[in-house]
């Protein structure tokens, strides 16, 4: 795609004071008490700063850690992962790459058979943009990650 996705002035003015807490200041918000822990609709999710794609729900898997949680991004050079030493342990940061927003951390103990990571996201950095409304809000190329007509997965279509 040839969209840039950057931080402005006006989407940090637009954003909720948790949502600039996690993406600005690099916060977490409550497991199991967030907008997409347990959300399970066909589509994308977006860097809530910037709009840029970032994780598709056909990734997304139940990791009952109480945040969502995907096993790869949307694209490969969606996210930057960096080694973050806070609390006390050593972990990898993901940050989106175009508004280097915070969104969370990567962990090696994902399903297997999908690759073994755990993309492990904070709902606040993100937002949701369903299969429907793809088109209308400039994410038609990302229509092809699903079938319309039954909401299979990526998995399911290369079979």
């Amino acid at each position: 795609m040839t969209t840039e996705y950057r931080k402005t002035p006006e989407a940090l003015r637009r954003l909720t004071k948790t949502e600039f807490a996690v993406t600005q200041h690099d916060d977490t918000e409550p497991p199991f008490r967030n907008r997409y822990w347990d959300h399970h609709d066909a589509g994308i999710y977006v860097d809530v700063v910037s709009g840029q794609p970032l994780f598709s729900s056909s990734d997304k898997y139940d990791s009952g850690t109480g945040w969502p949680s995907f096993t790869r991004p949307i694209e490969s050079g969606a996210v930057t992962e960096t080694m973050e030493t806070s609390f006390w342990m050593t972990r990898t940061e993901v940050r989106s790459s175009g508004a280097d927003s915070h969104l969370g951390h990567v962990f090696n103990d994902g399903p297997r058979a999908a690759g073994g990571l755990r993309y492990c996201m904070n709902s606040a950095a993100l937002r949701f943009v369903p299969v429907a409304e793809l088109d209308e809000q400039g994410y038609g190329a990302y229509r092809r990650l699903f079938d319309i007509t039954t909401d299979t997965t990526r998995e399911e279509q290369a079979s």
